[in-house]
């Protein structure tokens, strides 16, 4: 081959290399899609739904309280909402969310939560870096409850956006 055929194809070759890579680096550091497994969200997602992790979110903004995120355990990768912050006393009374003694509405649907105080853990306030987070469908959700406070560095980004299926494409609240 001669050099003007080589530049002709590096020329054309050029551009798709740069989109691989900015797709890599964009899935890597900043979003990527993934998939619910199971029903422990339901109602706000339903297993086999497609959403959107936020990877950066948490590099430059706190977690919230009732954020939707994407938790590592056990190499598992769970769909929860937070709802204990470091620093706080969690506990439901009849169906009610109680933040540090006070009641905390909780402006989404979710199932009927049995009454749980975290000392039934072992803690009487969440430490710094830990989260306590549960699913919607609290009757039958791995979660907080069961498999103790989240760590901040196992939190790997929040869900803000569902793709799939087409037709219940939105923002998740």
């Amino acid at each position: 081959m001669n050099k003007e055929r080589i530049k002709k194809i590096i020329k054309n070759v050029y551009p798709y290399v740069i989109v691989v890579i900015v797709v890599v680096l964009i899935r890597t550091f900043i979003i990527t899609p993934a998939v619910v497994d199971g029903k422990s969200m339901e109602p706000t997602l339903s297993d086999n739904n497609v959403i959107i992790l936020n990877k950066l979110d948490y590099k430059l903004n706190d977690i919230e309280r009732f954020d939707v995120v994407v938790v590592n355990w056990n190499g598992e990768k769970l769909v929860k909402r937070v709802i204990g912050l470091p620093g706080e006393h969690v506990e439901y009374k009849n169906d009610e969310l109680y933040v540090d003694g006070f009641k905390t509405e909780e402006d989404f649907n979710h199932g009927l939560t049995a009454d749980f105080k975290l000392e039934t853990i072992g803690y009487l306030t969440i430490p710094g870096d830990k989260y306590f987070v549960v699913g919607d469908n609290r009757e039958n959700s791995t979660d907080s409850r069961y498999i103790g406070l989240i760590d901040k560095e196992d939190i790997l980004g929040s869900v803000d956006l569902r793709i799939f299926p087409l037709n219940k494409i939105n923002k998740v609240k």
